[in-house]
């Protein structure tokens, strides 16, 4: 197949970009040709730039008809679309080839893009997005407290739900995300489960764990992420043996502060690495005893816990979102049910800990990363595509 994949930007550090920077030249590897269409070629900024090899093809560099052109030049079967801000760009494709989206977000179903409430405590969103989501934007404090954006970001979503029709394919990562689309109208014959990936062989992974219990935290540092959630639990619970928990913190955000000064007032020991990423990011993962995912906004996937599963480090987390559908009770880990109780999650490290019992969690961990492999997910996304190109080659 010729398969387009359609992007904001060529580059970036956020997980869109990794997961292309690993599809892209395995597409290639099984036989198919791949071009790149983004946005603008001079936007974005972080470690990962997407495969070199492919063709690319900038809607600001060269103007939206002349980006198209070349599009129409280069002919592709199908097209693989993920996060785009303009959505002129998936507009004019959809005249061109068969599109399907890969929704990594709550793209099209919530105003913010958060699907959750911060007042009066943070709290999953379960309401379909439409008018009155205006009208509880800012009694519930759904995103920034700013009229103007609020009107542009609804729009945008409003839009983007009205495209939700004319992909040939929605793909997202968990069962939870297709629960969330079929609720905004799109049916079950065109929404497809791909779960993520680690790239990492859990396989070839040997990892002593310390010997004191190390607890680590990854990702952005935002009240929705639930760190202070985790330092208060630390500081009420022991790990087996009466032993005290350490944190580790690896990120940066605009909670950073708050969470150190709590950290500091609660008498926990936390150590806090900054944004690591790469090898760096490995090494905080490896050191680990167990990760924790204390997010409070319902997670689309989560891929950070299966990462570390791949380490052979299990994780404890609150039930929300499509963290379930890879933390597997008591297997992998441990899945906490009182969503942003800090005893509920203190009791849960705890439980995961034991020693015999964090052996086999970590043993279950690894099982549960090696079966969500990137040959895996590939499979799956190779017959989507092929539908999609099948099928419109049968309407022409």
């Amino acid at each position: 197949m010729r398969v387009l994949i359609a992007h904001e930007a060529p580059a970036g550090g956020g997980g869109v970009e990794s997961y292309l920077a690993a599809i892209m030249p395995a597409l290639r590897s099984r036989g198919h040709q791949v071009a790149f269409l983004c946005a603008d070629s001079r936007r974005g900024e972080g470690p990962t730039r997407l495969d070199d090899a492919a063709e690319v093809m900038s809607v600001a560099d060269e103007g939206m008809a002349g980006a198209m052109t070349r599009v129409g030049r280069w002919s592709p079967d199908v097209c693989f679309s993920h996060n785009m801000g303009p959505l002129a760009v998936d507009e004019q494709l959809l005249a061109t080839c068969p599109v399907v989206k890969m929704m990594h977000g709550y793209f099209g179903t919530c105003i913010s893009g958060l699907k959750s409430h911060a007042f009066p405590a943070v709290r999953p969103c379960s309401r379909v997005l439409g008018a009155a989501c205006l009208a509880l934007y800012f009694p519930r404090r759904c995103g920034q407290l700013r009229p103007a954006l609020m009107v542009d970001q609804f729009r945008w979503a409003a839009r983007q739900q009205r495209l939700f029709t004319r992909y040939a394919q929605v793909v997202v990562a968990s069962r939870h995300m297709a629960h969330e689309y079929a609720r905004h109208g799109v049916d079950d014959g065109r929404l497809t489960v791909a779960p993520l990936f680690s790239t990492i062989a859990a396989a070839e992974l040997v990892r002593t764990p310390p010997a004191d219990p190390l607890v680590v935290f990854v990702g952005r540092m935002t009240d929705l992420k639930g760190g202070d959630i985790l330092i208060r639990a630390a500081a009420g619970a022991r790990a087996p043996g009466g032993r005290p928990l350490r944190l580790a913190f690896a990120g940066s955000g605009p909670a950073e502060a708050s969470w150190r000064a709590l950290a500091r007032d609660r008498g926990v020991d936390a150590v806090f690495h900054g944004w690591v990423t790469g090898e760096a990011r490995d090494r905080v993962l490896r050191s680990a005893s167990l990760l924790a995912v204390p997010s409070l906004w319902p997670e689309p996937f989560g891929l950070v816990g299966v990462e570390a599963a791949a380490h052979g480090v299990p994780a404890v987390a609150f039930d929300v979102g499509g963290i379930g559908e890879w933390l597997r009770d008591d297997v992998s880990g441990v899945l906490v049910k009182e969503v942003g109780d800090p005893e509920s999650l203190g009791r849960a490290m705890r439980l995961a800990l034991e020693d015999e019992r964090l052996a086999r969690l970590g043993a279950g961990a690894r099982q549960v990363a090696a079966e969500l492999s990137l040959p895996a997910h590939l499979d799956t996304i190779e017959r989507v595509l092929a539908r999609a190109a099948g099928s419109a080659r049968t309407a022409a």
